[in-house]
């Protein structure tokens, strides 16, 4: 979402005077140059240059170096030859070659450069700093960068707006807003660059305020403003914020929303679970044409696998032959998290028949389809298939996934195993996987050894304490809970209330345990003794030993499940739509209970 961009090139052509330019006899080389598709085509052209000696004219030699540091088949170690071949060579060399290593993705050899520039005394121009400027931004070394701000100054290059622009990106890339906002207010007409380097600094810091008492001060917004502004939200988590934003970034009329600003508000919809707005935004893209491509394409597949509309998911995945493993990732964590595995597994089999290559995060999601499928071998040949064939080293959250495998299904030998096979030290993700896997094998033992671990791996993490406590209760052992208890408020790590949501009409309702702060409460907690004489009727009896709380009536203990959030968002559904509707509740870990109204 970079807001800075380069000046338009090829330098040779900007930097260096006509006057210098060598003679027609010798344009035959540099024309068949500008025909080389292969990299040993150059090679022939700058034997023939050296030959003839034409390798001495800096303008010929320029463009052979241009070659090999820009091209696609080019060579940054052929450029340098070039460079050092040269007695005296002129800075659009070094500024070509800077620009070849930053194409390359090595900053740090740019920067470099531009001190071999200095001890070679060639004196640099604008465009030697702006590449020089981009490498610090990339490596946000913001002491090197100071030092080629005192050098911009004292060469007089400081009133060129595009290097203002690179240094203010710098200095807000690099956690230095100070020094961003001083090189911004050191001119009062700041381009749209320079503002959104400061917006997209602002984000980058959390400095919310400021944010947005920038984002109204600019005078012209455009797509980069709107675009910051609305990933700051996804990033802190404010994803209805992110709606309203992307809705007033309609109403203005500023700019056409792009890609990246359509992947944002999908990410959003996805948290709040708000199908009908990513519904909206699917037939948004369509009916606009704007290019399904891989981003857009995860996104959506995203979106409806966490709304829980699976098929929808599907659809989309099926729009076009995806070769990009992201895409199939995508496919393959929505079947999982629907609780398809087996389609899931039969999916990770296309996509290795048709010649897409799983990458570590294929084999987490097909770990974990065999996870919550109860597939314990066959997740263990994917384990295996994983290292042996296709030379994958697990990571963390691959023992994660097989501890989590032979925790459910009461395979705790195995899963100690594995733990102490492990080369790294296991995670918080582990032992809670563990421990919740205990509890629902009461196996209580295991249980309150993978607890004590967990506070120890994550004591400011409430979910530790919690299922620890969890553990002691099942045991009736009210002195532990008490422990854990009296441990929460002298470390003072407090419990999250989890909460629910549902989308109804385009709107988005969220319920915690007990709330009674919906303006239907009354109709609502009216459907909820209607839903439970009803369960009572059909032979329920409700599982009292997970409500974990030191009291001794069984009453108040089922009222207490009867108010779970995630049912008071089911009374809500059950009271405003019509028979045979899919209700979908989107609890706070991010995963949906469908429920079939009949």
């Amino acid at each position: 979402m970079s807001s800075v961009t380069l000046e338009p090139q090829p330098f040779l052509k900007t930097t260096l005077p006509a006057a210098k330019r060598p003679p027609l006899s010798q344009n035959t080389n540099l024309s068949l140059l500008h025909l080389c598709k292969h990299l040993q085509e150059a090679v022939q052209i700058h034997a023939l240059m050296i030959k003839s000696s034409q390798i001495t004219d800096p303008y010929s030699a320029g463009r052979i170096a241009e070659f090999y540091a820009l091209s696609g088949p080019g060579s940054l170690r052929d450029a340098e030859k070039v460079r050092l071949s040269l007695q005296h060579p002129p800075i659009f060399i070094y500024n070509t070659i800077m620009r070849g290593y930053l194409n390359k993705e090595s900053p740090s050899k740019s920067i470099r450069l531009f001190y071999q520039s200095l001890l070679d005394s060639v004196e640099p121009d604008r465009f030697t700093f702006t590449f020089a400027l981009k490498a610090c931004t990339q490596l946000r070394e913001i002491n090197i960068g100071r030092q080629l701000h005192g050098h911009i100054l004292k060469l007089g290059f400081g009133i060129s707006a595009h290097i203002r622009n690179k240094l203010i990106h710098l200095y807000a890339l690099a956690g230095s807003m100070v020094d961003a906002r001083r090189v911004f207010d050191e001119n009062p007409n700041q381009d749209a660059v320079a503002w959104n380097s400061m917006l997209e600094g602002y984000a980058a810091n959390m400095y919310g305020d400021l944010l947005h008492e920038f984002f109204h001060r600019m005078p012209q917004r455009d797509i980069v403003s709107w675009n910051t502004i609305i990933a700051y939200y996804i990033d802190v988590g404010e994803y209805e914020e992110a709606m309203v934003a992307f809705q007033a970034m309609q109403e203005s009329k500023e700019c056409f929303p792009n890609s990246i600003t359509l992947v944002s508000v999908l990410t959003a919809a996805s948290h709040l679970g708000a199908l009908a707005q990513g519904k909206w935004i699917h037939a948004f893209i369509e009916r606009h044409q704007i290019e399904l491509n891989e981003n857009l394409c995860s996104s959506l597949i995203n979106m409806y696998s966490k709304c829980g509309c699976i098929q929808g998911a599907v659809n989309v995945f099926q729009e076009k032959n995806w070769d990009k493993v992201d895409n199939w990732n995508s496919m393959l964590a929505g079947f999982t998290a629907n609780g398809h595995g087996l389609k899931a597994i039969n999916l990770f089999s296309t996509m290795e028949s048709v010649g897409v290559v799983p990458n570590k995060i294929s084999f987490t999601c097909v770990l974990n389809a065999c996870s919550h499928g109860g597939l314990v071998e066959e997740g263990k040949e994917y384990f295996h298939k994983m290292t042996e064939f296709y030379g994958i080293q697990p990571d963390i959250g691959h023992y994660g996934c097989m501890v989590d495998l032979f925790s459910r299904a009461g395979l705790f030998d195995q899963a100690e195993e594995i733990i102490g096979k492990m080369p790294m030290v296991p995670d918080p993700v582990i032992w809670k996987q563990l421990l919740g896997a205990c509890r629902i094998h009461r196996n209580f033992d295991l249980g309150e050894k993978a607890g004590c671990k967990l506070i120890e791996a994550a004591p400011n993490d409430h979910a530790g304490y919690i299922l620890l406590s969890n553990i002691y209760a099942m045991k009736n052992n009210w002195h532990g809970v008490h422990e854990i208890r009296r441990m929460m408020l002298e470390t003072g790590v407090k419990k999250v209330p989890g909460c629910s949501s549902i989308e109804l009409n385009g709107v988005l309702h969220v319920f915690t345990a007990g709330d009674g702060s919906h303006a239907m409460k009354k109709e609502i907690y009216e459907m909820l003794e209607e839903m439970g004489k009803r369960l009572r009727l059909a032979g329920y009896e409700p599982d009292t030993t997970q409500v974990l709380l030191d009291i001794e009536e069984e009453d108040v203990k089922q009222t207490s499940l009867s108010h779970h959030s995630e049912k008071l968002a089911i009374a809500l559904g059950l009271i405003c739509t019509n028979q045979g509707t899919t209700i979908r509740v989107v609890k706070t870990l991010g995963y949906v209970e469908t429920v079939m109204l009949q």
